[in-house]
């Protein structure tokens, strides 16, 4: 359960780094770089904490 809670974490951090590149690049536009950071903070913040403070193997 761990290992998925990561990726999906990653993943999510991932949509809240690599879309600003494209908006930089001028092939993504505001809204849907809005879109894409709402996803990605919101998939970071409701699993991260689970994997990260959880208990100790």
């Amino acid at each position: 359960m761990k290992a998925v809670l990561k990726i999906i974490s990653y993943l999510g951090l991932a949509l809240t780094i690599i879309p600003v590149f494209f908006v930089l690049g001028g092939s993504l536009d505001d809204a849907s770089y809005k879109t894409l950071l709402l996803v990605g903070t919101l998939c970071w913040f409701f699993t991260a904490p689970f994997w990260m403070f959880g208990k100790k193997e």
